[in-house]
């Protein structure tokens, strides 16, 4: 057996030295992420992405470790340059000693399940330092463009002692919003000249963002992009007293990172001071624990006391128009104990 505390399972003898010996490997390897080391943070992400069984004993044991980073999410539509964006920061941070986790989610096919996975190749030149931690993820199916894996692995991160934890979402238009949940900083990214300027702006991006980024600045109607995206934020109401700021980047050149990187540090120290920061954190685990909920209904009960078979069978009744859905949905209540009691 290997001692690193991914490969066991929940068997024991009769004096339970197996189950002792599995838990301490678990416990060795919690001690290894907190570390930082880079090959226990990888098993780790790794273990949380395929969802065994020893990624959630490892998590439990680092949550109390956890609540230290700031995470800070970076969205916008494809083309925005958000990947650039992402690796002059992180750059940047890195000169300043700063230890950095990097998320980059890749949108999954809808047919195979994979992933480009290309914001890693893009990052190749942090390869070789052990400061920062870069992970591709997929979406696999995550219609706000994160998965479970993305959150779970932000908490590794944060027991990892990542000052800084960048997530880069997919990048998917209006309905990526689910980022700011997570994120402390939820940056949006513009360029100018992608048709209708002031159409970019729906309601969506307006309300998440706490710092916009207009990338690609040299391009041609940049400062009537600019003009027209601060006269719209004259008119938006403040959160919390903070009005989102502009910033002016030119990410392949790395001009105005720092700039970036100073906005948000104020936002940073900001936030920290606000009432409303407590609450905010309740609200985004009250709704992990509904998603975490449905999760494991979904999983334990329909898949283990239902299975898939029976499932199936039902799909096709539906499919067939010999049963409806709703029907269906409380007959498996009633059969795992969960039926209306009217």
């Amino acid at each position: 057996m290997r001692a690193e505390g991914c490969e066991f399972r929940s068997i024991s003898g009769p004096d339970g030295a197996v189950f002792q010996f599995m838990t301490r490997a678990i416990e060795d390897w919690a001690e290894q992420v907190r570390a930082g080391d880079i090959r226990a943070i990888s098993r780790g992400v790794t273990a949380i992405e395929n969802r065994t069984r020893e990624s959630e004993d490892l998590l439990r044991r680092l949550f109390p470790h956890t609540g230290k980073s700031f995470r800070i999410g970076i969205t916008g539509a494809p083309g925005t340059g958000k990947s650039t964006l992402v690796d002059r920061l992180a750059a940047h941070y890195r000169g300043q000693c700063k230890s950095i986790g990097v998320i980059a989610v890749d949108p999954s096919s809808p047919f195979t399940g994979g992933a480009i996975l290309g914001d890693r190749v893009r990052m190749q030149g942090h390869a070789s330092d052990t400061g920062i931690f870069i992970r591709s993820m997929a979406t696999r199916g995550s219609l706000g463009g994160l998965s479970e894996a993305t959150n779970d692995t932000a908490l590794l991160l944060d027991a990892a002692g990542k000052e800084f934890v960048l997530i880069e979402t997919v990048g998917v238009g209006q309905g990526e919003v689910e980022i700011v949940r997570l994120a402390d900083c939820t940056i949006v990214v513009l360029v100018p000249g992608m048709g209708d300027d002031v159409q970019n702006l729906k309601a969506g991006l307006m309300e998440i963002a706490d710092i916009f980024v207009i990338n690609k600045c040299d391009r041609e109607g940049a400062d009537r992009f600019e003009q027209q995206l601060r006269a719209i934020l004259t008119i938006a109401p403040d959160r919390d007293g903070w009005r989102p700021s502009v910033v002016r980047t030119i990410a392949t050149e790395s001009k105005g990172i720092s700039e970036l990187a100073a906005e948000i540090e104020i936002f940073r120290k900001r936030k920290a001071l606000s009432v409303d920061r407590k609450a905010q954190e309740i609200c985004y685990w009250k709704q992990r624990l509904i998603e975490m909920l449905e999760q494991r209904f979904a999983e334990r009960v329909i898949r283990g006391r239902i299975g898939d078979a029976a499932l199936s069978s039902a799909a096709e009744e539906i499919a067939n128009r010999r049963k409806d859905p709703y029907a269906v949905v409380n007959e498996i209540l009633e059969r795992v104990g969960l039926g209306d009691s009217k």
